[in-house]
């Protein structure tokens, strides 16, 4: 009993730094929230602490927010654009990027050390860089505005990451396995749809759910190639659209922020068990 009091009050200050860490962390969610129940003048006239002051005070929360952005003009098309710009810029990138990374791991072609070490040095260049001279070359060929062009763009900014990502994950395959299959005959395209597929499906699932969330939030390459259209305007330029150049209604956008994290909050938890098998594939070898 000694024993295990003093440790667990050996690990007390360990445990409270982690507490202090996720409270201090959690903070500005807590507050967006609280905020995006409170009417507007409230939200004008004090913080979002003083609903401590009373907390069982029910006529200080509203619904308002949530009503006004949901029913608001164009919310609804612009839900399922972020979803027609999401899936594919998600799909295409992974697919890409599993071949890629197949060919750098198990395949061997002059310069592949180097146009890995090309690919590793891309997570380094700015994204900001880019936007300019693609945009231009996006006008010339009329891919400005459209899906595809937001597609390739897409695809373009996750490939070295998914890239560097999966190729770490197939390196650490067993080798056994793949030279087994390669004495019966198989063919890497064989491994490929067979062997590393199948067994890099917790990699697969992280790197969509980190693709998928990036996406789903970006709002900065939206803007620049889609260029605030309408018809293919998403979610992000919409909610960001509810504030005024007078910066009214901004108190919409915390209510606009909980209703765009719905479906990322699904699709995470959806994923869960394969993300957290992806992020710890490796980290062990037996």
């Amino acid at each position: 009993m000694r024993e295990r009091l003093t440790r667990v009050l050996s690990r007390a200050p360990l445990h409270v730094a982690v507490i202090g860490i996720c409270l201090i962390w959690l903070m500005p969610s807590v507050g967006l929230l609280m905020s995006s129940f409170r009417p507007r003048n409230d939200v004008l006239a004090s913080g979002w602490w003083t609903v401590f002051q009373h907390p069982f005070d029910f006529t200080q929360y509203t619904l308002e927010n949530y009503a006004n952005v949901i029913t608001a003009q164009g919310m609804g098309r612009a839900f399922l654009n972020s979803l027609y710009i999401t899936i594919p810029s998600t799909i295409i990138p992974i697919m890409v990027a599993a071949f890629a990374a197949y060919a750098f791991a198990w395949m061997d072609f002059p310069g592949r050390q180097s146009l890995f070490a090309i690919v590793v040095g891309l997570l380094v260049v700015p994204l900001q860089m880019t936007l300019i001279p693609i945009l231009r070359v996006y006008n010339q060929l009329g891919l400005a505005g459209t899906f595809l062009g937001i597609w390739l763009a897409h695809t373009g900014y996750g490939l070295p990451f998914a890239v560097y990502l999966l190729r770490n994950f197939f390196g650490a395959l067993p080798r056994d396995l793949f030279e087994s299959a390669f004495l019966d005959g198989a063919s890497h395209p064989t491994a490929f749809f067979r062997l590393a597929l199948p067994l890099s499906v917790p990699a697969l699932a992280s790197l969509a759910i980190f693709q998928f969330l990036w996406v789903w939030n970006d709002l900065l390459v939206a803007l620049i190639y889609l260029g605030g259209t309408e018809r293919v305007a998403p979610l992000t330029l919409k909610l960001s659209s509810l504030v005024n150049s007078l910066g009214q209604n901004w108190h919409l956008l915390t209510a606009a922020a909980f209703v765009s994290m719905a479906l990322p909050l699904a699709i995470f938890f959806s994923l869960q068990r394969y993300f957290v098998r992806g992020i710890l594939a490796g980290a062990v070898k037996g």
